[in-house]
């Protein structure tokens, strides 16, 4: 059971210009968003990772060498943020009066940006990345492997919905900020989701191989169990 931290890029001018960026290049983090990627490298000190993969836009290849310095980052084109098509570049502001606007918001499953992909289309791409890559990542490295995806804001919401076995149309309750980590750990039977929108607090404990007991590993322990630091109970 490898296990993947989902971090979403740093802040950026873009986000706080409150412009689609999307798939635009030469977008990159501000110090804010400096600054989150570094508190985030913090919070994986003392954390192996197996691999760190990232969306190949400057802005999350930045987040993801600030984060994990002493690994070598690897783009992965299926971690791109979602294809906006006409809407890229536009303020947030002015794309909420569109009609297509409240489709994203109630029913995104059904909703096709103009001259880009749907939001269907991302969440197939991007949850299929998630999952083939860690499949790829416990078979090099072992089933205790952790590695980090680093990714944008909407691929990320698909993945953890998908994770929670929620439907596309309800991802939009989901939150994920700026240089905020969540972490899933795919088993045979489920995902489990570990953490989400996360801000603060050590992930070291990832590192440690999870105590055996006698239920299948990937059983949901009935009651919730005793948690990662002291041996569960069946």
């Amino acid at each position: 059971m490898a296990t993947v931290i989902l971090a979403r890029h740093g802040r950026t001018t873009a986000n706080t210009g409150g412009v689609l960026a999307g798939r635009t290049k030469g977008v990159h983090l501000d110090e804010t968003g400096e600054a989150q990627a570094r508190a985030a490298a913090e919070r994986l000190d003392g954390l192996p990772l197996a691999a760190v993969v990232t969306s190949p836009l400057e802005r999350c290849r930045e987040t993801a060498t600030l984060m994990a310095p002493g690994v070598r980052p690897v783009s992965d084109r299926r971690l791109l943020e979602c294809d906006y098509g006409e809407w890229t570049g536009h303020e947030i502001k002015r794309l909420a009066k569109e009609k297509l606007w409240r489709t994203v918001q109630v029913q995104p499953s059904g909703a096709r940006f103009p001259g880009g992909e749907s939001l269907q289309e991302m969440s197939a791409r991007v949850v299929g990345a998630i999952r083939g890559r860690d499949a790829q990542v416990e078979e090099e490295t072992g089933d205790h492997a952790v590695w980090l995806a680093v990714s944008h804001g909407d691929p990320i919401k698909a993945i953890l919905a998908d994770a929670l076995g929620m439907h596309l149309d309800a991802f939009q309750r989901i939150n994920v900020d700026p240089g905020s980590l969540s972490v899933v750990r795919y088993t045979p039977h489920r995902a489990f989701v570990l953490t989400m929108n996360s801000n603060a607090g050590s992930l070291a404990h990832l590192a440690a191989k999870p105590r055996k007991r006698r239920t299948r590993s990937s059983d949901a322990v009935v009651g919730g169990g005793a948690g990662p630091s002291t041996p569960a109970t069946p």
